[in-house]
């Protein structure tokens, strides 16, 4: 059984027991979290939702506030002695599916 769910402006294909690290969400850790279903499958059998499937909702625990990788954002002129560089860590709020349905 597996299900899509959207949030933080992207679509997540999950199942019990996922892991997944979603766009930050103001939420505390070990707190439930809700997300509706765009898609749910079920032994073969597909429902899609017009935009979300009724009465099925995706049950998720917060593990953890974390943050990605660094990543350098390095801007460069050439032969104009500009050069600037800035770092940035994107914040991720860690996600683990406990229910679907």
């Amino acid at each position: 059984m597996y299900a899509i769910i959207a949030t933080g402006g992207k679509q997540y294909r999950v199942s019990e027991g996922d892991v997944l690290f979603i766009e930050k969400i103001d939420a505390e850790v070990d707190s439930t979290v809700s997300f509706d279903a765009l898609l749910v499958e079920n032994e073969g059998e597909v429902k899609v939702g017009t935009p979300v499937v009724e009465g099925v909702k995706v049950e998720g625990k917060v593990v953890g506030q974390v943050r990605g990788e660094k990543i350098i954002v390095f801007k460069y002129k050439s032969k104009k002695n500009y050069r600037r560089k800035q770092g940035h860590r994107q914040p991720y709020t860690k996600v683990e599916i406990t229910k679907i349905g």
